[in-house]
């Protein structure tokens, strides 16, 4: 008989984006290792993307368990319908672009909601959890997965008054997180932040974490033990992809405002004035949700001519336009904070067999990652001729039809892989 084992995640089905990936995989193939997975979700969440065909991962034995939440960027839409689902979305403008209701409205939610906009929703799921594991006292384990890092919350609560093992999964760090700083934040809201942060790292009876880099940040913070377990890549059937004619470079996923790689745009419109051949075959294309910084950017440096805004695509759909692509486009925020953040969409990126182009701050731990499995070239924000230079290599091999992977170690990354890690990982509990 299947262990069972509580999952409380605010991100889930039909919501699309990053954020639902991890957990979802994760409870695909728990039941391959004999546990069952009980998934507590919202019933009315609203989500800033949306893919129908994610319903259609979870055809193994789960549970899934549902409570209202109360959401308030709801009644935001309603007094500011273009703003508060970009800011949702995570879609936060730069601070210079940044309007006065743009700054009311991150002031609003990172003072008066801490630790995220989801924390009404702790009360109500605490009672409702109780009274779950009091019916089935056989679910001795409970897992909660940040952010929104309000979830740690009712675990917390959860394991104080039932007496649950409790692990705590941060998808991205917390109070060192890049948006963190965006948030307008009193002091007195930035002290409680840190005093939740502290309280979650030091209660849990375990941590997992998707960076070596997050490991160290938080070993600094609390002796309990700590886990790295990647995000990874799943198997997707979406069959025989035709390469682009165009020697296409694509970037998949949000481009958020504070990624706007200023260097690759100038490295790209010097190229096109360098190079006609380069210039006749070259296109931008980007697939998913795209800030207007980087859009504005993009048609500062006259790459508007060359760049195909595909917008928001189901999962498979982008996917299969990662397939097609010539290169793939990976960038992280350039800052000390963002070193220990592997962005999960790398990991289909190298299961795409494509070659990356990938720009982020020095020592980056996702750097490591492409050099281990020989699956792209890496640059920082100040190297633009080493940019031009990758590009131009791509290019060339591009022209010669030789443009290919050739990837080692992929299988460490797999879905179904890091699900056995966390097995143990429950296991040992």
């Amino acid at each position: 008989m299947k262990q069972k084992v509580l999952i409380i995640s605010y991100y889930w089905p039909p919501a699309g984006g990053p954020g639902v990936q991890r957990w979802l995989k994760f409870v695909k193939y728990l039941p391959d290792f004999n546990y069952h997975p009980v998934v507590y979700i919202p019933s009315n969440a609203t989500y800033p993307l949306v893919d129908n065909t994610l319903q259609d991962e979870l055809k193994t034995e789960h549970t899934i368990l549902k409570n209202k939440i109360k959401e308030p960027y709801k009644l935001a839409s309603f007094f500011w319908p273009n703003k508060s689902g970009s800011l949702s979305a995570g879609m936060i403008p730069n601070q210079r672009k940044q309007t006065k209701t743009d700054k009311f409205l991150l002031g609003v939610r990172g003072n008066l909601f801490i630790p995220d906009a989801r924390v009404g929703w702790v009360n109500s799921s605490v009672r409702f959890l109780k009274k779950y594991l009091k019916d089935n006292p056989e679910i001795t384990k409970v897992i909660t997965t940040g952010p929104p890092h309000s979830m740690h919350l009712i675990g917390m609560a959860l394991q104080r008054e039932v007496g649950v093992k409790w692990i705590a999964d941060f998808r991205d760090p917390w109070t060192t997180i890049g948006y963190h700083k965006d948030l307008k934040l009193f002091s007195y809201a930035k002290s409680k932040h840190l005093k939740l942060e502290n309280k979650v790292l030091n209660r849990a009876d375990h941590i997992l974490v998707t960076s070596q880099g997050t490991k160290e940040e938080f070993a600094l913070k609390t002796p309990k033990p700590i886990t790295v377990i990647t995000n990874g890549y799943d198997t997707l059937n979406v069959g025989k992809i035709p390469l682009d004619q165009k020697f296409s470079l694509a970037h998949v996923g949000s481009f958020l405002a504070n990624r706007n790689p200023r260097v690759l745009w100038k490295a790209l419109a010097e190229l096109r004035k360098e190079n006609q051949e380069f210039k006749q075959c070259f296109e931008l294309k980007l697939i998913g949700k795209i800030s207007q910084d980087i859009l504005d950017a993009i048609e500062e440096f006259s790459l508007l001519e060359c760049t195909n805004n595909l917008g928001y695509l189901s999962h498979l759909q982008a996917y299969a336009q990662m397939k097609a692509s010539q290169v793939l486009l990976l960038v992280e925020i350039d800052s000390e904070n963002t070193k220990s953040i592997i962005p999960g969409k790398i990991f289909e990126y190298m299961a795409s067999e494509r070659p990356i182009l990938a720009i982020g701050p020095e020592q980056s731990d996702f750097f490591e990652i492409l050099r281990s499995t020989n699956t792209g070239r890496i640059a920082t924000y100040s190297e633009k001729q080493e940019i031009k230079d990758i590009i131009l290599d791509y290019f060339t091999q591009y022209q010669n039809n030789s443009l290919k992977v050739h990837a080692m170690g992929l299988q460490y990354f797999s879905r179904k892989k890091l699900t056995e890690r966390l097995s143990k990982v429950l296991n040992d509990l």
